[in-house]
Order: C-alpha cells, then structure tokens, then sequence
C-alpha cells in the first residue's frame, strides 16, 4: 500500500500583499493516517483476540482490522442466526503512530481529528489522554491537544479501539444490525491548527429567494474584530458581502445579508456558491475560511407533500451502505463518485444513507453532481440512550449542516428512534431540515410524513388516500432476483400520480459482500442477509438496474411500438421537477443489426440526427418531432436518445422499423440458389472422417443432395430432409424426435413443441407436398389447437401452431427439450442486456447480443452479469450455439419471449418462482417475480401491483417460428 504523509496547508509564513497587507491565515492540516483505503500510512498494532492477536505488528490506517487479517468477523444479525447463547467477537485494537509537529505551530490551537473508528476509543498523546473516551462509530470527533504536543520534536499516538461499546445503547444502535460489523479505524485522523484568534467553523442557512444567514464559530476572540463574509459564485465573482462585529469573548456570531435572484440549487440544477469568512483585524485580514453551500428551500406541506424552491417533489431513491468487499466501510473519493454516477444513471435523484452518515466526500458528490440526501443517525430497529445520542446528533449535524443536497435528517431506522433527539437536530441546523422517523410500523409518521416501509401497491394506494404525505424509506427489497425494479413500474406511476406522494427509496443500493481474509478471500454476503443489491459487490449491474433507468426516467415516452403509419410524432411528458425539456438534447439514429453469420454482436448506425427539442415546462405532456426518411423501414430500428443538461445519457429507447419482416426476409430461404446447391454437394463429397472425441462415424463422400424435400414414413414417426437437414417427429403426438445433419453432429433438441400450460391431445396427421417443400399438419383437441410443420427445399424448418388456455397462469406458450450441459453460449436480436420478468420488463435495448453459457443465478456467490439463463424478451432471432453444432430461430411475429434452462428469481427451500417445462421455451406470457427479505419469500405478485398478475389470455395465439439446424451461410 501506500505510505503517504499529507500535510495540506497553504503557506506557513505571511506574504506580503501589493498594498503591504499580510495574506490571510488558513486552518491548516496534516494527515497522522493516510486519506482513504488505497492511501494509507502504516502504524504500530497490537490485537488482543482472533487472529493474528497477543504481539506488535503493524496495520494501515484507516482500515478495519478485520480486513488486515487481525481479529475475527461478525454479522450484526448472529445474535438472531445462532440464538442467545451466542457471543459476538469482542477484540480491542491498540494503535500507535510516531509524528511530528511544525515547529511554528507552537502558538496555535492543535486539534486531533478522528473522521471514524468502531467503537469505543480512548485517544492518548505523550501519554496524557486526549479527552474523554468516544463512542459511537460514524462521527467526527476531536480533542483539543495544545497542551499535549512537543512542537518540532517527536510525539507519540496512542489509540485504543474497543470493538463493542461499554455504553450498551451504542451496541444496540450500531451493532445488533442487518449488516457486517468491522473494528478499527476506519476514516482519516488528522491535526487541525488555527490560530488563537481565528474562526472554527460555520453553519449556514441559505434560502431559495436569496436570504443568507449564517452562524460564525469564532475561537480565541481577545478583542473587537470585523467578521466579513463575501458570497462568491461558481465562477468566483463576488455576488455579496455581509459584515458584523464580534466582541472579546464571543463565540458565536449570527450575520445575513441577501443575494438578488440566486441560482438555486436542486438535483437537477446543482449550483453551488461560496463564502469566504474573514476575521479582520482593522485593515488586515487575519483569518480566513471559505465554505460552499447552495440556496435552496425544503418545506412540508401539511397533507400535500415535500417541496423545494416552492416546487412539489418526489423521491426517486435509493438506501445506500457505504461499502467495498476489500475493505469494508473504508472507502474512496473514487468509488463514492462511482456510487454517485451509478445512482444517477439509474435516473434517480435521492439517496437514504443507511444506516448512518457517509463520508464527506459523498456528500461533497452529491451537493456537487445533484441527489437529495436523507442524512440518517445510526440506530438499527434500537436507539442510542439520550445522552449518548445528543453527543452523535450534535457531531453529525455540525459536520454536515452545509451540505445543501441533505434535505432531510434521519432520526434512526425502524424503530431506532429517540424521540428525544428530534427536536436536538434544529439545535445546530440553521436552516431547520426537517427530521423524519424511517419506520417499519404504521403509526410513525413524523413531520406529517409517514416513512412505513414494505407496504405493497395496494396498502400504499390506502395510505396515499389517507391525510399523510407518504415516503417509503425502504420498499420492493431486492434481495436475489426479485423486488427492486419488478412491481416499481405499477408503484411509480401510483406515486407520480398521487397528489400525497413523496416518492420513496427501494432498497439497496449494491450487494454488501465482504473479501473474508480469513476464508481464502471469498466474498461473504452471509448467504440470505445481504445479498439484496440492485447491483453486486463490485457494482455489476443486475436486471432491475436497467429497468430503473427507463422507470425512473425523467423523460416519459409513451410509444411502445412503432405505428404502420409513423408520421414522426412521439408523445412524451416531463416527469423534471425543474427541467424544460428544450434543455435536453434529442438524437435520432436509424441502425442496422449484425446478423447471425456475422462475428461479433451489436448494429451499425447508418443514420443520424439531432431533433429540435419540445418546449415542455416540467410535469407537462408535449411532441416530439422526428423527421425520418422516406425509406427508413429499409433500417432495422429507430433508436431515439435523449441526453440531460449534464451531457449524460438519460436512456436510449428503440422500436423496430417494420416488425420482425427484415429478419424473416433477410435469414429464411425457402429454396436454395444453384451456387448454394453446388457448394452443399462438393461439401458432401468430402465425405467425413471418424472422429476419436466426438460421437462421428466416417461417411464416404457423395454427392447426393436432393432438390426436393424427401418424406419418409414408418409406424412411429415422420421423417422430412433437404438440403443434407433430416427432421424426424413423432406420430404419437407431433412432436420432434431426432435431428440430424450431413454435414455435422445430430442437434438433440427434441420434445417439442409442448404447451408450456394446459391440455392436448393428438386427433389427426396430414401431410402435403408443395413446389417449395413438404408440410405436416398435426390436429390436437384441447388448449393446442393445431401445429403445422412445412421443411422447404433450402432445409428451413417452419413451425406454425395455434393455442389458448383458459384462466391464470404462470406462462404461456411451447417448449423443447434440450440438454444444457451441451450449451456454449448464444446469440440474439431481441431487448438487452438483462433477462426479464412479467412486473420488470423495462429498461431492455433492442439490439444483438452475445453471450457464452454461465451459470450465474441468485443466491449462489455468484456476480458475472448479465447471466446467461432466464427470460430474454421480444427477440426476433437467437443462433444456439452448442457442442453439436449451431441451430437457429426466427421469429415472424413481435413480443415473443425466450426461456433458455433453468433458473430461478428467488432462492429457498423451493427456487421460485416455477419454470415451465423443458429446456428452450418460446413464450407469450412468462411468470411475475415477487419479493423476499431474508428468509421470508413473498409469492403474492399480485400484490405489488396489476403487473404482478398472471397471465390471462384472451384469444388464441398464432405464431409462425423458423428453424434452421445448422451453420448458416
């Protein structure tokens, strides 16, 4: 690792300004630990149990010791996973560190820093104490060390660490929790020097029609001085000055002046100001600190809903855990910019920090780049006691009040609330945030907003029709494959539409799995408990990712399918709160596909164009006009992009040009050219070796390639070949039997097609020769009605069939029987990247993707998305590539669905949901997914909104599938 030593300061002598002034002194500070997890600094360890425990050694700091191969690890829930005989890990860490102070230090005031360390921490210099002992893991905290330091000679650190707090509110708060619990040092410790006479810090209150306030902390004041605040905007212009005097002894002095027409800060228009707080001492400038803020205003009105700037808002949230498998809750700048972008690209403008305050730089990320932030105090489902808590409450407001993206301040969760504390917020808040109480219970409601989590679509449309504004601070839990974005689509539009909606936040953000040092570095979700991400460990995106990005996407498009008649109008609505839509940049781009005999996945652009943008004022309907070629169902499809202010993406949505008939007409052949026959024979005559691997025989070359499809008959089966293809069904009930090919290995997919759902039974067989081929006809009684098979003389495979069942079900369609031990992997045109549910079909692209076989699948450890099996919508034409060779399926008509094997959305006792028959399915109707939350696995689709139904046909199905078992040329 790297071994750095910061110190970040700006001069430590005065410059002499062109007018003869001294430059202005600045708090000034050097780092004793390194910055963040990939820049460290080692230190002196010793660990009293576990690992590696009972001798010095060192350690990076910050870290958790666990991570450092030192103590051992607990989950917050073992106590409930083992019962109560059970004892968690109690270790202490003890830290020392050497360092030196400037020598010119030596008339200021020294403050020791500590940005966060788990848990209890007694803190002694030259080996006097600090201060009282800390405890509480997530907060700044600081001791005065003046007294305590040789200045520009040696000093001595010593830290010790208690894992488990002696204050058993803590424990209870922090540490009996849904979620891994680490020791050690964890956030930067650094000195802050200031002089004797100079300014600790601010609190500012900002308001939305320009009125500045602020509370100035001065430190040290022996006699009267000018504080003089210049307000400077994001260019560095001074935009206005406030001035006030502070007297010998104050330490608090309240000024405000007004800013004329700022720009405000939200989400969507992130701007930031400046002030510079001087201490002036007659003409000169003694001190100096500039701090970044934004005018906004938050307000709760009462039964109608939150708003900013005079402006309602809804949440479009998620919770957070800060989090990375490494190193835990030790973090970067880089990986909370990562979070925030990955928040962002999902379209969504909140984030809860769950369950306790992040690192400043995230809150740094999200004033600076746009999300509302819930600012949220530990407490898991218990509280800290009051005296514990005012002392939490007090360091974390005071560390974050001027963050102007938290919107809200969190009292605990679920239960983890101090009513006590509620009113303690405003105490150091200038600006009075709001506090709410995130809650797992009704009758909660604080500020006159309830936060109940996991109610479903329905419970949630009677709450939203009561008197209270709701705001989930938790739903659709994302555990495996399910919750997160299926059922969001029906609760979205429900709270868009509901006057009492604030939004809310699903939960969570990214597995959090844990590199076990102790284990041979596996990564440890501990298996049910926190494996429940819309994203991985590492941030690999899961299905529900790509659904929230067009769910939430502040750009509605209503248009699900390209009309015969496109006239280039597309409706769409401004679901900005703030955002004209002339603001946005509108591409068209009309592309061509790769096809299956082509390497590689993907389409070309073959042309472009940007659109002029609708003046749509948020939260309005408006038209988007495309003027497209007159030939452009000559292309395969229409993408339209749409990029925000920012110049990122907002989402790209896509519609084919002239349904599935340029796939059909370009891929089937009905009759073979003379130069294809010709090849077909000089191939055949090369006969074909036998083979000490595979299962193939030596065939003596010939050149006896039909023209014609050959029928042939026996008591049990059909058999139709051309083109070197041989189709073996079944007159038993008309299914395939056998496959085989002169020209490579047997292709054993068989068993098909069944119906997926319902009842048949075979009645009759009819066969016919036409110029261009031969046709079966299959005739059955039940749910299928008929299945007609027609081989053309090219050795294409034509699959017609017509079906309906009655009442719900799970899935609807036909399936084959197919070994998945023999797949390598497969090629499609169809909505990408992820699989799909019935309630989470969103967020896919339609394009050519190409995937080799895996066998990711929920609640296995496993994270190499996208996984290979699963529900894959709207293709067009998927090319299996297998040990047996390559087969291909064309699909005539729109929105049909492919199952590839088996796989589930949600682990237990019994995977779930249920799987049709078979291994390849080629559907019209595929299975809802539910929720499940630990152990506790919800079936009820139904109740997470209309999409959440089963399936329900209400007339026949005809389709028209191709099959072609072999290379195409």
């Amino acid at each position: 690792m790297t071994r750095i030593r910061l110190i970040l300061a700006v001069l430590f002598f005065s410059l002499i300004a062109f007018h003869g002034e001294a430059q202005p002194e600045t708090k000034q500070i050097q780092y004793l630990s390194g910055t963040d997890n990939e820049n460290t600094v080692t230190w002196d360890f010793f660990c009293t149990a576990g690992r590696n425990s009972g001798f010095w050694s060192s350690i990076e700091v910050p870290s958790h010791w666990e991570q450092q191969g030192f103590g051992e690890y607990d989950y917050g829930r073992d106590y409930r996973t083992y019962g109560k005989k059970f004892r968690f890990s109690e270790e202490s860490g003890k830290y020392k560190h050497n360092f030196e102070v400037p020598g010119d230090w030596k008339n200021k005031a020294v403050f020791i820093v500590f940005e966060g360390s788990m848990t209890d921490t007694e803190v002694k210099i030259n080996g006097q104490l600090a201060g009282p002992l800390h405890q509480g893991s997530f907060y700044r905290f600081r001791y005065d060390i003046s007294d305590k330091l040789n200045f520009g000679e040696k000093n001595v650190l010593e830290v010790t660490v208690n894992k488990w707090s002696a204050n058993q509110s803590v424990n209870r708060a922090e540490r009996y929790a849904d979620y891994w619990i680490f020791g050690g040092i964890f956030r930067p410790v650094y000195l802050e020097a200031i002089p004797q006479q100079s300014i600790d810090r601010v609190a500012i209150n900002a308001q939305a029609d320009g009125t500045f306030e602020m509370d100035v902390f001065a430190f040290g004041i022996n006699k009267k001085q000018t504080i003089k605040a210049q307000i400077l905007d994001a260019a560095g212009n001074v935009v206005e000055t406030c001035e006030a005097v502070v007297n010998k002894g104050d330490s608090l002095v309240r000024m405000s002046c007004k800013v004329d027409d700022p720009k405000q800060w939200t989400a969507e228009t992130p701007n930031l100001y400046s002030a510079k707080v001087q201490l002036e001492n007659g003409r000169n400038s003694v001190f100096e600190l500039s701090q970044k803020f934004g005018f906004r205003t938050i307000e709760i009105r009462q039964g109608d809903g939150v708003y900013l700037n005079g402006v309602k808002i809804k949440m479009k949230g998620i919770n957070r855990h800060v989090f990375w498998p490494e190193t835990g809750r030790c973090v970067n700048p880089s990986l909370d910019l990562q979070d925030v972008k990955l928040i962002k690209e999902m379209n969504m403008n909140a984030v809860r920090c769950s369950h306790y305050p992040p690192d400043q730089s995230f809150l740094d990320l999200c004033d600076s780049l746009g999300l509302y932030v819930l600012d949220e105090l530990a407490g898991w489902q218990n509280s800290y006691d009051t005296e514990s808590g005012e002392k939490l409450v007090r360091e974390m407001v005071i560390r974050d009040v001027n963050h102007p993206s938290i919107i809200f301040w969190s009292n605990g969760n679920e239960g983890g609330t101090n009513k006590e504390l509620d009113d303690d917020y405003g105490i150091y808040d200038p600006s009075k945030r709001p506090v709410i109480h995130a809650h797992h219970r009704p009758g909660n409601d604080f500020n006159g907003i309830d936060c109940n989590h996991y109610e479903n679509y329905y419970s949630s449309e009677k709450i939203l029709n009561g008197g209270l504004i709701y705001m989930p601070t938790e739903f659709l839990h994302s555990q495996d494959d399910g919750g997160g974005a299926a059922g969001l689509s029906d609760i979205w539009e429900l709270f868009w539409k509901s006057e009492r909606s604030a939004g809310g936040f699903t939960w969570v953000f990214s597995d959090e799995g844990i590199v076990r040092t102790d284990l041979n570095n596996i990564i440890d979700v501990n298996r049910v408990n926190a494996p429940d991400g819309v994203l991985g460990p590492h941030r690999e995106k899961e299905g529900s990712f790509y659904a929230m990005r067009e769910i939430y996407s502040p750009v509605k498009i209503f248009m699900e399918k390209l009309p015969d008649d496109f006239d280039g109008t597309i409706e769409l609505e401004n679901r900005y709160h703030f955002t004209n839509l002339n603001k946005i940049r509108f591409t068209w781009e009309l592309v061509s596909f790769m096809w299956p005999q082509q390497r590689g996945a993907g389409h070309k652009v073959m042309k472009s164009e940007t659109i002029q943008s609708p003046d749509v004022a948020p939260g309005q309907k408006g038209e988007l006009k495309v003027e497209l070629p007159s030939n452009y169902k000559n292309y395969d499809a229409l993408y339209l992009r749409a990029v925000d202010p920012a110049g990122d993406e907002i989402f790209c949505w896509s519609w084919k040009t002239n349904e599935n008939t340029n796939q059909v007409l370009g891929l089937v052949e009905k009759s073979l050219s003379d130069e294809e026959q010709e090849q077909l024979k000089k191939l055949k005559a090369q006969g074909i070796e036998e083979d000490n691997i595979l299962p193939i025989s030596a065939k003596k070359g010939d050149t006896s390639i039909s023209s014609e499809v050959e029928e042939k008959e026996n008591d049990e089966s059909i058999s139709l070949k051309a083109s070197g293809i041989t189709v073996v069904f079944s007159k038993e009930n008309g299914t395939i039997l056998k496959i085989f090919n002169d020209f490579g290995l047997p292709i054993p997919l068989n068993n098909g097609p069944v119906l997926v759902s319902g009842e048949s039974k075979l009645t009759d067989v009819s066969k016919t020769g036409k110029d261009d081929g031969y046709e079966l006809l299959f005739t059955y009684d039940g749910d299928l009605k008929f299945v007609k098979w027609t081989m053309y003389n090219s050795g294409w495979l034509q699959l017609d069939y017509e079906y309906q069942v009655e009442g719900e079900q799970y899935f609807t369609g036909i399936s084959f029987d197919f070994p998945e031990s023999d797949v390598i992997g497969a090629k499609w045109l169809g909505d990408g990247p992820s699989h799909v549910w019935k309630n989470r079909s969103k967020g896919g692209t339609l394009d050519v993707f190409e995937r080799l076989y895996n066998n990711v699948l929920p609640g296995t450890n496993t994270w190499d998305y996208p996984q290979f099996k699963g529900y894959f919508a709207d293709v067009s034409w998927m090319e299996f590539n297998t040990v047996d060779g390559k087969f291909t399926m064309v699909a005539q008509e729109d929105d049909l669905f492919v199952r590839l094997f088996d796989f589930w959305g949600i682990s237990g006792p019994k995977n779930y949901p249920e799987l049709p028959a078979g291994n390849i399915s080629f559907l019209d109707g595929i299975p809802p997914v539910g929720t499940k939350l630990a152990m506790g696995i919800s079936n009820d689709t139904w109740n997470l909104g209309p999409e959440g139904k089963l399936n329900v046909m209400e007339e026949p199905v005809k389709r028209t599938l191709y099959f072609y078992f072999g290379l195409l040329q």
